[in-house]
């Protein structure tokens, strides 16, 4: 039976609850207990104040301080940047969803809270992957990493990253190329009126999953493999004396090697938290979308936690983070020559 009909039937019996009681084509909800949805606002309400507070640190942080000017920290706060708009424009309207069951913002807000949605995280990805490749280059190929990593390269990719990004994320909303070869059941059997959820055929399932996530999952994880085996390499040697003097101009510094270190933790996060939700993008076409929404709604808030997760990182292993987080917090930013501060 379709939902539609359903719907109806079910309307008629007064067994069941919708998001607008007098339209026909409304989509059905299932009401939590008033206690549960208080605690679920305000772990959620947390979670958002969190993810702002904390990417508005590093955003502030990374621009303000004149030593954080670095390629790799523009790759940083590139990323922030994705983090705290997820935060502003993702989250609240996802959580008043989560609670409530139905979408009570309008078609048109859908489409483009959607296209937000999948266009931040493929942001955040495409990010990622960029800093695999700076990484790269700073463990791995030391003395051509200056020259390969300019700021005005750096800036190139962190353009191409958003405008790929917005690409995909509203191209495949605002085009409907998500439902392509599925058009039919769509529109038979899932939209409705206070509905708003991200549909995939199989044809999209399969090339947004791939292009958007597996793919550089796996070009991320090659090029660490390759950083760290590099690194472990070039410490084996400095241990035993067996680096030529000749060689140890190209030997990497602690430093860099605790920054590899480190936003491959970012890393791993990203991918341990967004894990779960692909999967199950990948795999609900191609089981007749039977997958529940509810799991897709808990994934999905897994993985907007990560956005939540990056400023903990940077603030745990970073002790230069750390310091221009209390410059900041004390207010000590508005004093003269604040930005030219010493952080390490």
């Amino acid at each position: 039976m379709d939902l539609k009909n359903y719907v109806n039937q079910s309307r008629s019996r007064g067994n069941i609850s919708f998001c607008f009681e007098h339209d026909p084509n409304s989509c059905h909800k299932f009401v939590y207990p008033l206690s549960m949805r208080l605690v679920t606002y305000f772990v959620i309400s947390v979670v958002v104040l969190l993810t702002l507070f904390g990417n508005l640190l590093v955003i502030i942080a990374i621009t303000h301080f004149r030593q954080l000017h670095t390629p790799t920290n523009y790759l940083i706060l590139s990323l922030a940047v994705a983090d705290l708009l997820v935060g502003v424009v993702v989250m609240p309207p996802s959580m008043l969803r989560s609670v409530e069951i139905c979408w009570y913002f309008g078609t048109l807000f859908c489409k483009f809270h959607t296209s937000l949605d999948v266009t931040l995280c493929t942001t955040s990805i495409l990010n990622l992957c960029v800093i695999s490749v700076d990484r790269y280059y700073a463990v791995c190929h030391p003395l051509l990493y200056h020259s390969k990593m300019t700021p005005n390269t750096t800036a190139f990719m962190i353009v191409v990253c958003w405008t790929v990004s917005a690409s995909v994320g509203f191209g495949m909303i605002f085009l409907e190329l998500g439902i392509l070869g599925d058009e039919d059941y769509y529109y038979s059997n899932v939209t409705c009126e206070g509905g708003c959820i991200l549909f995939l055929s199989k044809t999209a399932s399969a090339v947004f999953t791939m292009l958007c996530f597996y793919i550089p999952a796996v070009i991320m994880i090659g090029l660490y493999m390759k950083v760290f085996h590099i690194a472990q390499r070039q410490a084996r040697l400095i241990q035993h004396g067996q680096m030529k003097s000749s060689q140890r101009g190209t030997a990497v510094g602690k430093t860099e090697i605790k920054a590899t270190k480190t936003l491959a933790i970012v890393i791993g996060v990203f991918l341990l938290f967004w894990s779960p939700y692909f999967i199950c993008a990948l795999i609900d076409p191609y089981v007749q979308h039977t997958v529940p929404s509810v799991l897709f709604d808990l994934f999905a808030w897994i993985g907007y936690s990560n956005s939540t997760c990056n400023p903990i990182v940077y603030a745990f292993f970073y002790r230069w983070f750390r310091k221009s987080f209390r410059i900041i917090l004390l207010g000590k930013i508005f004093k003269q020559n604040a930005s030219r501060i010493k952080l390490f």
